[in-house]
């Protein structure tokens, strides 16, 4: 099971290799059954051969082509997991019939969470307006991941609730400490108060706790009623149902917003994943969009898995991770269709080690130093080594066979008797020397061992070029600056986006203030100081470049 990962790709052929039972939550917004004209959100070309063969008939193919997803998602997902497709009026009744409950079953519907998305506005005068999606929560079995959900807290209306300050300066309300139905087990007196008419509402062992914590209330009267203290500061909200109104929309001026057109709020996959799973489970979305689902995930400690046919949709979800990225953020792993040389040759030994070694297929060692020159192992146990070089010499291969054995002596003599490879060296080329001793081993020595590119693993392609212009536009009587900065990159693939970084550090690496600029354009107003400015181009192969510029603003523009 891949963990931490995008993935750029038709996410049934994806899901198909997923192992059975390993992920605990799905969360899904497929295209909805709409109005097809605006369905084509990113429009690069992977977006658009989805989005022909979805359309290619009318409702009843739009299902079969879903419901072969949700199929795959059955399988994969563990007994005690559960799955939120979110859907619109236009075919949500088809999915539930036709889809959910026949894959899933019925027993197993667990609600149809409304969310009100939007407000009414005029079109309201002369029709019903629909404001509400649909997400169907479903899960496998009947034993499912289930943590209580609570509204959002309105501070300003909780602070005119709790309007009562105790000794230590705690803002809090008085509420009852009657039982709210007839509960005999509860009727007992306590400290000369007699219990209220239906019993109290907590046991004694209770009772006693909140006693020590002094979150009782007693009245002089000794028959007056007791009440406890609730604290604002742990106040949790309303316990919540199916219908969810607390939860607005992305607006235009909300900071989380990216450009996505149908880019679903953090609060809603918050909600979701806190609801239904815990911290170290996996969470799968196999059509990222706008990356939302997983953006959450990854800051709610858990693992997960990200799908999408466009690049551009990756791309967008890899710059969401990298924003919110901290010294305690989990590592992940981005899987293109094709990968630039500079980014792979100078890459982090270690990593390019794992990550080229799962790529071919094979286990990693996963450990720094001490491998005594294997790195991993093909899944027949067949040894790996890597070299993160090109025009590998002799000297790797001369040292390489007393490595397997030193690894596995049972290994190597068994795939020498079978005449197979007894060993992989992966590397980005292979000098003349190291060729000649190859052929030699063979035919001299019957030890097989194969040379593998990085090439003949992952398709390899140029990444785009970019220039970055800037030109000052105007300064304020401050001394600010307002910059304007122009980027323009080429690639034979085509540009895709461009994102940037106002406020670059190296150390703490890119992270963007403006995710999607399709334009290439910025303006800026900086203050005296010194300012670095990072520009990245993303082309339609989802790779990318970056730029980097210093500015140093006193009195004048300078560019160091």
């Amino acid at each position: 099971m891949p963990i931490n990962k995008l993935i750029l790709g038709d996410n049934l052929e994806i899901l198909k290799t997923l192992e059975t039972e390993s992920v605990d939550l799905i969360y899904l917004d497929p295209p909805f059954f709409s109005n097809r004209n605006y369905e084509v959100i990113w429009g690069d070309s992977g977006e658009i051969r989805s989005f022909q063969d979805r359309w290619a008939g009318g409702i009843s193919h739009y299902i079969d082509w879903l419901k072969e997803r949700v199929e795959q998602m059955h399988r994969i997902l563990k007994n005690t997991g559960s799955i939120f497709l979110h859907c619109d009026w236009h075919a949500d009744a088809y999915i539930r019939v036709h889809i959910l409950d026949r894959i899933f079953g019925e027993d197993n519907f667990r609600g149809d969470i409304v969310w009100n998305r939007a407000f009414a506005h005029n079109d309201a005068k002369k029709k019903l307006a629909v404001l509400s999606d649909t997400i169907w929560y479903y899960s496998k079995t009947k034993r499912i991941i289930y943590n209580p959900i609570y509204s959002i807290i309105n501070q300003e209306s909780y602070e005119e609730r709790f309007n009562l300050i105790d000794e230590n300066g705690r803002a809090y309300q008085s509420v009852p400490m009657d039982s709210p139905n007839p509960r005999p087990n509860m009727m007992y007196e306590w400290k000369g108060y007699p219990y209220p008419p239906k019993g109290w509402r907590y046991s004694k062992e209770m009772m006693e706790e909140l006693d020590k914590r002094g979150e009782i209330i007693y009245p002089d009267n000794p028959n007056g009623r007791l009440r406890r203290k609730k604290y604002l500061d742990e106040a949790k909200g309303s316990l919540l149902g199916n219908v969810w109104t607390d939860i607005i929309n992305v607006q235009s001026q909300s900071k989380e917003r990216i450009g996505y057109p149908t880019q679903k709020p953090e609060a809603l996959l918050e909600r979701i994943i806190n609801m239904a799973s815990n911290e170290g489970d996996v969470v799968l979305d196999p059509f990222v969009g706008g990356g939302t689902t997983i953006a959450v995930a990854d800051r709610l400690n858990r693992q997960w898995l990200g799908i999408d046919q466009s690049p551009m949709a990756v791309k967008v979800t890899e710059f969401r991770l990298q924003k919110q990225a901290s010294l305690f953020t989990s590592p992940y792993t981005i899987q293109l269709h094709k990968y630039d040389y500079d980014t792979l040759r100078y890459k982090d030994a270690f990593e390019f080690e794992s990550w080229i070694i799962q790529q071919f297929g094979g286990v990693p060692q996963n450990k720094k130093g001490g491998d005594k020159g294997i790195d991993g192992k093909a899944a027949d146990g067949t040894p790996i080594q890597v070299k993160r070089s090109d025009n590998v010499p002799r000297d790797v291969i001369d040292k390489f066979p007393t490595a397997i054995q030193r690894y596995d002596k049972n290994i190597f003599a068994k795939n020498q008797k079978a005449k197979t490879p007894v060993g992989y060296i992966i590397a980005f080329s292979f000098g003349k020397g190291a060729i000649e001793e190859i052929s030699r081993l063979k035919n001299e020595e019957n030890i097989i061992i194969k040379l593998v590119k990085v090439e003949d693993i992952v398709p390899i392609a140029v990444k785009p070029a970019i220039s970055l212009q800037i030109n000052e536009v105007e300064k304020d009587e401050k001394g600010n600056r307002k910059i304007e900065f122009t980027a323009a990159g080429k690639s034979p693939a085509g540009i895709e986006f461009y994102s940037w970084d106002f406020a670059y550090d190296k150390e703490k690496g890119f992270k963007p203030s403006v995710i999607i600029d399709k334009e290439g354009k910025q303006s800026i107003s900086l203050k005296t100081g010194i300012h670095s400015i990072a520009v990245k181009v993303v082309d339609n192969d989802g790779l990318e470049n970056t730029e980097v510029v210093q500015l140093k603003i006193n009195g004048v523009v300078e560019k160091l």
